[in-house]
C-alpha cells in the first residue's frame, strides 16, 4: 500500500453551493471553506468530499465522452518522495504544477489525474 484515500475532489463552478447540496444529501457538514475549496464530511480527518472551483466550467454530459466526468482522488501519504518513486514505478506520470504546496499531481496509466497529499491534513 502506498497511501490511503483521503477525499474525492469534484470540479464545479460554485463549490459552496454544491457542497451545501451534498451536505443535505449525505448528512455531512462543511469542514473547510477557503477560497473556492470546500470540504465536507462527518468529521475532519475521516473520508471526505471536496469541491473546487473550476474556471471555464463545462459540465459533464454522461455518457458523452466529449464532456467527461471531472473529479480526481486525493491520496494521503506519509512520505511524498517514497510515494512518488513507487507511483512512477507502477506507471503513473508526474504532472508538476506551479503552486504545489502539500500535494503533487500525477496521472494514472489511463491519464486520469490524482494527487498525493502530505503534511497537515486538508492541504491538498
Amino acid at each position: 500500500m502506498i497511501g490511503r484515500l483521503e477525499k474525492t475532489v469534484i470540479d464545479c463552478p460554485d463549490p459552496r453551493a454544491l457542497a451545501g447540496f451534498y451536505c443535505q444529501v449525505l448528512g455531512m457538514r462543511v469542514n473547510k471553506d477557503i477560497d473556492g475549496w470546500v470540504v465536507i464530511g462527518s468529521e475532519p480527518g475521516l473520508r471526505q468530499l471536496a469541491f473546487q472551483r473550476a474556471a471555464g466550467w463545462v459540465p459533464p454530459r454522461w455518457p458523452d465522452p466529449a464532456y467527461p466526468q471531472q473529479l480526481h482522488l486525493d491520496i494521503r501519504v506519509s512520505d511524498a518522495g517514497q510515494a512518488e518513486r513507487e507511483l512512477l514505478a507502477l506507471g503513473a506520470t508526474r504532472v508538476p504544477g506551479e503552486h504545489e504546496t502539500g500535494f503533487r499531481v500525477f496521472t494514472d496509466p489511463a491519464g486520469h489525474p490524482f494527487c498525493i497529499v502530505f503534511g497537515s491534513h486538508g492541504t491538498g
